[in-house]
């Protein structure tokens, strides 16, 4: 097979910044935009520090530059190392603790610089904050980072006396081919039915003349990464953090995680401020659904995307004097994208209700299928002890709904016909007679078995319309280690602000495959990557010891 790959390098500096190598420690330069405001006076400055070219249209920094200036913040824009105009190895994630730190250094030996410094950006542009804070810098004053998370990207793997781990994203090993392999970016497209995987990077590699090192020390041999040389980031100095966390956003997780651990840690909880949109990974709103006027990227789309940012920032590095709600969500499905405010998420008002599965031969048939009605919490041993079976073939997974989970809401595809399959369990609740917020974590506790030897389990929460129409609500996944006949299991599905509108449904689908956002189990117990054939696998849920738990705003009027 001949791979066909697009090389795409640095854009045009643009007319309204300077660009400056600056120095590392360890003699590498870095290629940095700074954009001044009208009237440059010493001031705070926004850094983002990004591995998708500072002059390409891809994050379009010339224009979120502007906005800023506009503001009379500096904005400075660079190219981490080894990405685009900046010198240095290619190698994602170990270099940005430093190099954050040296940049930052830099800044505030500037004439237009007052010593104080903020970082905003999202996803990877998000990581880099969270690096550069681990360093204490004395500059670093706020960070607003968006969509990502200190463990992004991170490959799961089996850990000693654990059975379950994350299930592998299929973009996680391509992410170092295209982002990572060299200064440029580079676009092919992998065939996710050829196997075994890994041949094909390797034809990759002949096709581009090179490798990966990023790539490399993740596969066939991952060597542990110090993303964090200077140690975690909620070990170092707590500072103000936005963090913007969105409801369809495939990175989520890793959002979450931060969460939790900064709700650990006391003094990093008082400087948290989470800002939870329904949004996707690619900024696109559940708010802006029709394609004519969706503005994901647009200069309409420029103010939700920065004046949270810019109102934090006024308040951390200006010392506005305005109070900063702790929590600010949208609820989506609900007409109006203004954003609520809480003191804590999930919000105090919210409770907890518990469905459950029913109906084992027709969850397995076509859509409704089973059955999904409210239980009294944590009476999971009084339900009718059914089991419902299935077939996982890796050779035939279940497709994932959209091309592109980064842009979900893109395409924010209708799923009922995923339902139909013999691989797909389908449980459906009666329609609410009354609106239905679901505000903050949904989970499934669940036992499940397999006769292969690891098992991934993928459940969906989906909004089912009276014509049939199934959109995606939340959703969870976990590969589980040696099932055997019967393991527990508790699935993160995340938090959501969502309505169900009267007379729609409830439907929760769980499967053994997603793919290929997700790398299928070829059940034979072989590295995803390695495996030549697969082996179908029966999979099984025992829906006595099954239950969904939804967090609720509105009391009485839960699913019957």
């Amino acid at each position: 097979m001949t791979i066909s790959v697009q090389r795409t390098g640095p854009g045009p500096v643009s007319p309204s910044a300077t660009q400056h190598m600056v120095r590392m420690r360890d003699g590498v330069r870095l290629a940095t935009d700074v954009y001044l405001p009208v009237d440059p006076q010493p001031g705070p400055v926004i850094l983002t520090r990004l591995p998708y070219d500072k002059c390409g249209e891809y994050t379009f920094m010339p224009r979120v530059a502007a906005y800023f200036t506009a503001r009379g913040y500096t904005m400075v824009v660079q190219d981490v190392r080894g990405k685009f105009r900046s010198e240095g190895e290619t190698l994602l994630f170990v270099n940005e603790a430093y190099d954050g730190h040296d940049t930052l250094d830099w800044i505030v030996q500037q004439e237009w610089s007052d010593g104080v410094v903020g970082m905003w950006g999202d996803s990877y542009y998000g990581f880099t904050q969270w690096a550069a804070a681990s360093t204490g810098h004395p500059a670093l004053r706020a960070i607003a980072p968006r969509v990502t998370g200190t463990r992004l990207g991170e490959l799961p793997g089996p850990v000693p006396g654990q059975r379950t781990h994350d299930t592998e994203m299929g973009v996680a090993r391509v992410y170092p081919l295209s982002m990572f392999h060299d200064q440029d970016m580079l676009e092919w497209e992998f065939d996710w039915t050829r196997r075994p995987l890994a041949a094909q990077v390797e034809e990759f590699f002949a096709t581009v003349g090179s490798r990966s090192a990023s790539y490399d020390v993740w596969f066939p041999h991952p060597v542990t990464l110090r993303r964090f040389p200077a140690g975690s980031p909620f070990d170092a100095p707590p500072v103000p953090v936005l963090m913007t966390i969105g409801w369809w956003d495939n990175c989520a997780p890793w959002s979450w995680h931060d969460h939790r651990e900064i709700q650990r840690r006391p003094a990093w909880a008082r400087n948290e401020y989470l800002l939870l949109e329904a949004i996707d990974h690619e900024n696109h709103s559940h708010f802006e659904l029709d394609p004519l006027v969706r503005t994901a990227d647009s200069d309409a789309a420029l103010p939700r995307y920065l004046d949270p940012a810019i109102e934090f920032f006024d308040v951390f590095l200006r010392g506005q004097d305005r109070d900063l709600p702790r929590v600010r969500w949208q609820l989506a499905n609900s007409g109006d994208p203004a954003h609520r405010t809480d003191v804590a998420w999930p919000p105090p008002a919210a409770h907890e209700i518990v469905l459950r599965p029913a109906g084992a031969a027709a969850a397995a048939g076509a859509a409704p299928g089973g059955s999904l009605t409210a239980a009294p919490t944590g009476s999971l041993t009084t339900a009718p002890a059914e089991t419902a079976t299935w077939i996982h073939d890796a050779a035939d997974p279940v497709p994932s709904p959209v091309a592109d989970a980064f842009s979900f809401l893109a395409e924010y595809p209708d799923e009922r016909h995923l339902a139909d399959r013999p691989d797909v369990l389908a449980f459906t609740a009666a329609p609410v007679t009354a609106p239905l917020d679901l505000a903050g974590p949904i989970r499934l506790r669940a036992t499940a078995g397999s006769d292969g030897p690891e098992m991934d389990l993928f459940a969906r929460l989906l909004d089912v319309a009276p014509d049939g129409t199934a959109k995606l609500i939340a959703r969870g996944q976990q590969t589980i280690l040696d099932p055997g006949a019967a393991f527990a299991v508790e699935l993160d599905l995340g938090h959501v602000g969502y309505r169900l509108p009267a007379g729609h449904a409830l439907r929760l689908t769980v499967a053994s495959s997603d793919a290929p956002e997700f790398v299928p189990a070829p059940g034979t117990g072989e590295h995803r990557w390695l495996a030549v054939t697969t082996v179908p696998n029966r999979q099984r849920l025992r829906l006595g010891e099954t239950a969904l738990t939804c967090t609720v705003l509105s009391e009485g009027k839960a699913p019957r």
